[in-house]
């Protein structure tokens, strides 16, 4: 029984309860999201005999972000993972994915899960590849299928696999600046064009819907078309493998399966509110799970920034969750620092955009924090940040003392034009004596 199952036949598990807490919402809701596909609970029966603590994902929810980690070729090794993990966990990352490419992934992946309080997720052919000695065309399906049983058996909690591209579509991206972008999605198209043959991931969806349903891991339907430049979005390759996930999406419930989808990675701004509609009509409301997406390709170095942008009008929009952007992205594997600087990013993106849908509750914390600040209480004002070590360390950095911590001002402006300081003392006079409204101008 899957969580999706158990939904349909109108149970409330005790998955779906923690949740509901967690998202100050009724439990029956938080059933009825599930049953509709509109909401997932990715909890990989291995991984919740564990660590894990159950969270969901779904238009319903409050919108979650999801960190990238994991070794590379070149670097990077289980400890390192560890402490990115820990990292993306402590500043508020809801998922994590371990991409990892490299040396020893089962033994990272397991550190990983067995860390890991919040749900892990993986593409799978990473792993299948590395054992193939890195040659796709070597694949054979049941190599595919063997390998997500095995990450299922881990306790993964959810998995992108590509299954949406078809040798029917790849003539689409050949005019395209930046061609497939993705990289499982690339691997299966030059599979494809090796052997002349469709998909076999597609070909094979029913097989690997039965081995998702066993361990209760979540689809993450993967964008393998998704556009890697601003002039690439919205084309008819991205739009024509949507319509293919649109399809996997009922194929995946009719299984049992609980369903999200990956969508676009680069995307102007005046195409994003489009994107994200055209994706919940054609995926039947599937949650949507979006990599930024950037807003623009000239800022190399600094596309946490700009990429969180993008991320915090897609989920105004309606993507239930946001994938992470860093700001090593296009230049090199992230190290812990950047893992921090993403998630922070994407908090607030995330934040931004359930303030926006107006969230219950959401902006109780803006107007905790905005009151602690006209009042000056410095240390509440640190304590309420996403980030109260360097809010607190901006502060200290001109005025460190701690009288200053109760001082009406800052750095910014000084004792004489703190503009809340004189706002106070307006405050005092107004009560001291009676306010007549002046006369209007007759000039």
């Amino acid at each position: 029984m899957t969580q999706l199952t158990q939904a349909k036949s109108g149970q409330i598990t005790p998955e779906m309860e923690y949740v509901a807490k967690r998202e100050q919402l009724e439990s029956e809701l938080i059933r009825d999201e599930v049953a509709a596909g509109r909401m997932v609970i990715p909890a990989n029966k291995v991984h919740l005999a564990g660590r894990l603590e159950p969270m969901c994902i779904g238009i319903a929810a409050k919108c979650k972000i999801n960190a990238n980690i994991g070794n590379s070729a070149v670097t990077s090794d289980s400890q390192g993972e560890l402490e990115k993990l820990h990292t993306a966990v402590h500043f508020g990352s809801d998922t994590v994915m371990d991409l990892s490419t490299g040396k020893d992934i089962d033994s990272i992946r397991s550190s990983i899960i067995g860390a890991s309080p919040v749900p892990i997720g993986t593409v799978p052919i990473y792993q299948m590849l590395e054992e193939l000695g890195g040659e796709i065309e070597e694949m054979k399906a049941q190599n595919f299928l063997d390998m997500v049983e095995h990450q299922a058996k881990q306790g993964v909690d959810y998995m992108t696999v590509h299954c949406g591209i078809k040798l029917e579509h790849l003539h689409l991206s050949t005019n395209r600046v930046t061609g497939i972008v993705s990289r499982g999605g690339s691997l299966i198209a030059k599979w494809m064009m090796a052997h002349r043959k469709q998909n076999p991931l597609y070909d094979h969806f029913e097989d690997l819907c039965d081995i998702m349903a066993e361990y209760d891991v979540t689809w993450s339907l993967g964008d393998g078309m998704r556009p890697g430049s601003i002039a690439d979005a919205s084309d008819d390759a991205q739009f024509a493998e949507l319509d293919v996930l649109g399809e996997l999406v009922e194929r995946g419930w009719a299984k049992g399966c609980q369903v999200m989808v990956e969508g676009p990675g680069h995307v102007p701004m005046d195409q994003i509110d489009m994107n994200i509609k055209r994706q919940i009509d054609v995926c039947k409301g599937a949650p949507f799970y979006v990599l930024g997406p950037l807003v623009t390709d000239v800022a190399p170095g600094y596309d946490h920034i700009t990429s969180a942008i993008g991320a915090a009008m897609a989920g105004w929009s309606g993507a239930a969750m946001l994938c992470y952007v860093t700001p090593k992205e296009h230049l090199g594997l992230p190290n812990n620092e950047d893992v921090k600087q993403g998630v922070i990013a994407y908090k607030i993106a995330a934040h931004a955009a359930d303030v926006a849908r107006h969230r219950p509750g959401a902006q109780d914390r803006d107007d905790a924090l905005s009151r602690a600040r006209f009042g000056f209480d410095w240390n509440e004002q640190f304590r309420l940040s996403l980030d109260p070590e360097t809010a607190q360390r901006y502060h200290d950095e001109t005025l460190p003392q701690e009288t200053f911590k109760s001082a009406h001002f800052c750095s910014m402006c000084g004792p004489k034009y703190c503009s809340m300081r004189i706002t106070e003392d307006i405050r005092k006079m107004a009560d001291e004596q009676t306010l007549v409204p002046l006369e209007p101008s007759k000039s």
